[in-house]
């Protein structure tokens, strides 16, 4: 069973299979990079033990299929061997391009065939049925190619859906992530404190209201690392990688997926039945800190 990866062990087990991807090639470095495309620099800079970042989707999509590998494992998804058939690549993945948000509304067709099978999901920030409009304004603020009102809509269809009784998700989130949003940290800097209030309410009512349909556990981002993805029920998986998405419709890389997700529940911090309590305590918080950088009575 695949165990779960923080970020240093997924990037290690990546440069080692990268690296034993080059070995049985057969090429030197500069002949390897040549075949799949990328700049002899790049394929050092992914092999360095100091490299933090995964390469373009181009060139992880070039080395998996130049080399009959699989993506799954070449990522650190799965143990098997990745030495895969000529074809395997194409018929088990595709490419869908211009995914402007991990809300995109070919995900409503995804959760619409995936209906009566659980759907398991690690979202980009916040689960998207549980945002506010500010914070879907916010986050695309600079989208110049999709409209807030069109990730609103689509975000206000899956809540709808997700009401259903039939529904069943799973959500997964570092309780890291939560605490940053709330203080306003990182990417959140400059979300008024009133929205980001206003977000954690419409939340804590929220996961009350749609559990047990709707359960989100989170985990130690310190213990636990996972890149954005949605399993939906046993035929497709979807890996969010930025304006686009790995979609893989083959049992065996659902299957490693699925083992990911449950590695990230056994180890989650806070459960679905304490999430709700763990916002509210995250709010007063936020108020506290407000009331001692200013006089009772002011706002900011």
């Amino acid at each position: 069973m695949a165990r779960p990866l923080d970020r240093r062990d997924f990037l290690e087990t990546f440069r080692s299979r990268l690296a034993r991807v080059i070995a049985d090639s057969g090429l030197n470095r500069s002949a390897f990079a040549r075949a799949v495309g990328i700049d002899r620099s790049t394929l050092s800079q992914l092999l360095s033990p100091d490299n933090d970042r995964l390469p373009r989707v181009e060139s992880l999509v070039a080395i998996a299929s130049v080399r009959r590998v699989g993506l799954d494992w070449l990522l650190g998804l799965t143990h098997e061997d990745g030495q895969i058939g000529p074809d395997i690549v194409r018929e088990q993945m595709s490419i869908e391009r211009d995914a402007l948000s991990p809300a995109d509304e070919r995900l409503l067709t995804w959760h619409r065939e995936a209906r009566g099978y659980k759907i398991r999901y690690v979202p980009a920030t916040l689960p998207d049925i549980l945002k506010t409009e500010a914070v879907i304004r916010y986050e695309l603020a600079h989208f110049s190619a999709q409209r807030p009102e069109q990730r609103i809509e689509t975000a206000i269809t899956q809540l709808a859906f997700q009401r259903h009784p039939e529904t069943d998700m799973e959500a997964c989130t570092s309780i890291q992530s939560m605490e940053s949003f709330a203080l306003g940290h990182g990417i959140w800097r400059k979300l008024p404190r009133a929205v980001r209030e206003e977000q954690l309410d419409v939340m804590s009512e929220r996961v009350e209201e749609l559990y047990p349909t709707f359960r989100w556990f989170l985990f130690d981002g310190l213990q636990r690392f996972s890149a954005p993805f949605t399993i939906f029920g046993p035929n497709r998986a979807a890996l969010y990688v930025g304006q686009m998405y790995f979609v893989f419709p083959s049992m065996e890389h659902v299957r490693a997926l699925t083992e990911h997700f449950d590695g990230l529940i056994r180890g989650a911090v806070v459960q679905p039945t304490e999430v709700s309590a763990m916002l509210r305590e995250l709010r007063a918080e936020l108020r506290r800190t407000a009331d001692e950088v200013l006089p009772m009575g002011d706002d900011f």
